[in-house]
């Protein structure tokens, strides 16, 4: 099945969504309540499954859903047709501050692995499925790369990534990552888990033991801010989790504390 051709515009600076322009008749696909806004004629409905296989049984749809249900996956995805007459949008964005990647699946090969919750949306007909890391190396020790989502198409999809996302394109040279930085690779990268060497900087360098490994000929898209590592952060300074304010007007804060009943 050949992707939809959607049209887009990518908007914002840091806190970024994508408007997905669609014709009539043509879909677009998302995770669960990653939609902000759609306009009048736009109908959605959720289904167990991308659509991308029309002749897949009701078998065949339950065992994709429930591969991404034991990833942690929604086990439905949300279908936005544009119903009405003329040119429609709806507008999609991630649960957290970041930017979105647009992906022109059909000049990367029509493959691309994503780091798991990256997906956001795609054009119909876009296959989005569970791969597992077959290495025992990134299997116990890959963090957020141990299961990846895996693109298939020649349409466009889009995935979301915290803070700045970098473009690196490798000719056969090794890049080393922090694990949770890895947003996705293309076919021809190969993906790993090394050990960083040296008792001293395992324990004090602050940055893990194991750092991803990608090498080989693709393209590799890194994200400067995971996630894991923000919510760390807002974790350790929470008040209610025995963290420290970091000036938020002290005195002042401590008596909001106390009317609120903190």
């Amino acid at each position: 099945m050949h992707c939809h051709e959607i049209d887009y515009e990518i908007i914002g600076e840091s806190m970024q969504m994508v408007e997905v322009e669609l014709d009539p008749n043509e879909t677009v696909i998302a995770e669960a309540g990653a939609m902000n806004y759609m306009q009048d004629g736009i109908s959605f409905e959720a289904k167990m499954g991308d659509g991308s296989d029309v002749d897949q049984g009701f078998m065949g749809k339950l065992f994709s859903a429930g591969k991404r249900l034991i990833s942690g996956e929604s086990l439905f995805m949300t279908h936005f047709t544009n119903e009405g007459v003329g040119k429609k949008r709806v507008a999609f964005a991630a649960p957290f501050p970041g930017s979105i990647l647009a992906l022109d699946m059909a000049t990367l090969g029509q493959s691309v692995y994503l780091q798991k919750d990256s997906f956001l949306c795609a054009a119909l007909g876009t296959k989005v499925d569970i791969a597992f890391q077959r290495k025992l190396g990134a299997g116990f020790f890959g963090g957020e790369g141990f299961i990846l989502e895996h693109l298939q198409g020649d349409g466009m999809a889009f995935a979301h990534a915290g803070g700045t996302v970098v473009e690196k394109q490798l000719n056969g040279e090794t890049l080393r990552v922090d694990t949770g930085c890895v947003v996705g690779f293309s076919e021809g990268i190969e993906f790993d888990i090394e050990r960083v060497k040296g008792l001293k900087s395992m324990f004090f360098g602050g940055e893990g033991l194991f750092l991803a490994t990608l090498k080989g000929h693709g393209t590799v898209w890194i994200q400067s801010l995971p996630f894991s590592r923000l919510a760390d952060r807002v974790l350790e300074h929470a008040p209610k989790q025995g963290g420290s304010r970091q000036g938020e007007g002290s005195v002042l804060g401590s008596v909001g504390d106390i009317i609120d009943g903190d």
